[in-house]
C-alpha cells in the first residue's frame, strides 16, 4: 500500500454494507451512515452549545465533531462491518474487535504522506471524551433512526432493534439526545406529504 492510497480507500466506504444480518428494505453503506452520523453529531453539538452551554459542559467545535464523525467507521473499510450482536457478544470479542479497529486505523494513517498524518490521526482516532461521547450518541441515534425508517414502512425485522436502540439512547443520559428525540425525532415518522 502506498502512502498515497488513503483517499482511494476512503472512496471504498460505499462498498461496505451495514445491517448484514437484517433483512433491509433499503440497504445502507458506511458512506451513507457516516454522513448521517456527522450530521447528527453536528446537531447534538449545536444543541449542546445553544441550549446547555451554561450547564458547565464543554463547548464543542461543531466543524471538528462533524469531521471526526465522518471518519468514525472508516476502519470498516479493512475490517468490514461486524454485526452488533456478534461485536458485543462477550468481552473477549469486543476487545479483539477494538484491537482490530486500532490496527486498521493505523494502516489507513500509514497510507498518507507524513506531512498529513498528524491531522488525520486526530480525526481517525480521536481521544477527546466529550467529542467521542457525542459521536457515539450520534452513531446510536443513526441506528435508531434507521430502525424507525424500516419499522415505519412495515418491516418487522427492525421492531426489536428499534426498542433496543431507543433504550440504549436513554442510557447515554445526555440532554442533547433527549432534546433531539423530543423535538426532531417525531418528524421521522411522517410521510413526505405530512412533513409539508
Amino acid at each position: 500500500m502506498s502512502e498515497r492510497s488513503f483517499f482511494a480507500y476512503m472512496n471504498r466506504m460505499k462498498y461496505i454494507s451495514r445491517w448484514g444480518l437484517m433483512r433491509n428494505t433499503l440497504s445502507e453503506n458506511i458512506t451513507e451512515h457516516s454522513l448521517q452520523v456527522a450530521m447528527l453529531a453536528h446537531a447534538l453539538a449545536v444543541i449542546r452549545n445553544v441550549y446547555f452551554e451554561n450547564d458547565g459542559r464543554v463547548v464543542i467545535n461543531t466543524d471538528r465533531i462533524a469531521a471526526m464523525a465522518m471518519f468514525h467507521d472508516c476502519s470498516e473499510i479493512l475490517t468490514g462491518d461486524l454485526p452488533t450482536p456478534i461485536k458485543y457478544h462477550n468481552p473477549e470479542i469486543s476487545k479483539a474487535y477494538k484491537d482490530l479497529e486500532r490496527i486498521a486505523v493505523e494502516k489507513l494513517i500509514d497510507m498518507l504522506p507524513i506531512e498529513m498524518k498528524g491531522e488525520y490521526e486526530k480525526l481517525l482516532w480521536p481521544e477527546d471524551k466529550d467529542y467521542l461521547e457525542l459521536i457515539k450518541a450520534a452513531d446510536k441515534l443513526a441506528a435508531y433512526l434507521k430502525c424507525v425508517e424500516e419499522t415505519k414502512i412495515g418491516n418487522p425485522e427492525f421492531k426489536k432493534a428499534l426498542e433496543e436502540n431507543k433504550r440504549q439512547l436513554a442510557e447515554f443520559n445526555l440532554p442533547e439526545v433527549k432534546l433531539f428525540l423530543e423535538e426532531f425525532e417525531p418528524q421521522y415518522w411522517l410521510s413526505l406529504d405530512e412533513l409539508e
